[in-house]
């Protein structure tokens, strides 16, 4: 959007060196003599307007077309308590000099900065990798000179070095205690497929907003993935209850029994799922209606947005693909044990 980099050699100014016989022999003084220069050049504040509960100062100096040329600034009239006017030219020398360089350290090193101002369709991310490969390739630095990027690049970069950290001792956590709660790998394994149904969800309702990733996004991501932890845990629970139930009535002989039981059991999680669902969808989508400029409320909408378009996905990919796998390991794994294949093939077809 914008490119503003600091001037770190000597900039120019305008120097009046004022002249002390001029001004004493039209009777002046080297206030006088500043406050013409002040007003004429800088600006000087004359009086303030009242505006209701508004203050504001009313500045005056010449238009930029007079205070650009030495010729016309030293032509400025000043009044002499005689009543005369003379121009500054006669009581002061105007020259442009070099001003002293800036100078600014960090890690004891000197420092120039340049700050870059980025459109909100771009990320800090992809930009800085962009302009590190055109500076690798365009730009010979140097010796004793090397390039540091800071700002929210820099925030970015320890925040990921931050999530590296985090997000596998959470997945850890979350598959450890799926485990404990199961007690079968297989359940576990079943229940963590819910965390790459969601992701298509949440990255699709990303690009939709156009959000890009972020600390906020992957803050929504390990949100969502504890909430797919709990709705599979459910969705599983639902259908071994009814399984193990019938198992102990003696009703589950054929791929029809289980197939029944799959289906009594889903379809008694249908209104807990979508309770779930609902009230998540009540406490988040006031936070996607807010107002972008409203504190917090960009960094809230990107916590949201993934955990929004992951429970659409998940629901329905608890609902549908869960019975199918459930219905396959309990088939595969423990009905089949000991029944005739053909008999199988028949209630396939």
């Amino acid at each position: 959007r914008s490119v503003f980099s600091e001037r770190v050699t000597g900039g120019y100014y305008l120097d009046f060196s004022i002249r002390r016989r001029s001004i004493a022999r039209y009777g002046l003084t080297i206030e006088d003599a500043e406050t013409i220069v002040e007003t004429a050049v800088g600006g000087k504040n004359i009086t303030t307007t009242i505006e209701g509960r508004e203050r504001f100062p009313v500045n005056i100096r010449y238009p930029r077309e007079l205070r650009s040329d030495l010729d016309q600034l030293r032509r400025v009239l000043v009044q002499t308590p005689m009543g005369a006017h003379i121009p500054i030219g006669e009581i002061a020398d105007l020259q442009i000099t070099m001003g002293p360089p800036g100078i600014k350290d960090e890690n004891g090193m000197l420092t120039g900065w340049v700050f870059v101002d980025l459109t909100e369709d771009r990320d800090v991310g992809s930009y800085v990798k962009e302009a590190k490969q055109l500076i690798a390739d365009q730009i010979a630095m140097p010796p004793g000179y090397y390039i540091s990027w800071s700002g929210q690049f820099e925030y970015m970069e320890r925040a990921r070095q931050r999530l590296l950290i985090v997000l596998p001792i959470t997945f850890f956590i979350i598959l450890v205690l799926l485990f404990l709660n199961t007690g079968s790998w297989i359940k576990t394994g079943i229940v963590l497929l819910a965390v790459p149904l969601s992701l298509v969800g949440s990255f699709a309702l990303l690009w939709i907003l156009g959000y890009n990733m972020s600390v906020a996004v992957w803050v929504g991501l390990i949100a969502l993935a504890g909430i797919d932890a709990e709705t599979g845990v459910i969705m599983l629970l639902y259908l071994d209850l009814v399984y193990e139930r019938r198992v102990k009535e003696g009703r589950m002989n054929h791929w029809q029994d289980l197939k029944e039981a799959i289906h009594e059991g889903a379809v008694s999680r249908i209104r807990p799922k979508l309770m779930a669902v609902g009230t998540t969808f009540m406490g988040l989508l006031p936070i996607m209606w807010a107002a972008t400029y409203e504190s917090g409320g960009d960094v809230m909408k990107r916590i949201a947005a993934p955990m929004v378009g992951g429970m659409i996905t998940s629901f329905i990919g608890v609902m549908l693909i869960y019975p199918i796998l459930f219905a396959l390991w309990k088939w595969h794994g423990e009905m089949k044990q000991g029944k005739r294949i053909p008999e199988y093939h028949e209630i396939k077809q």
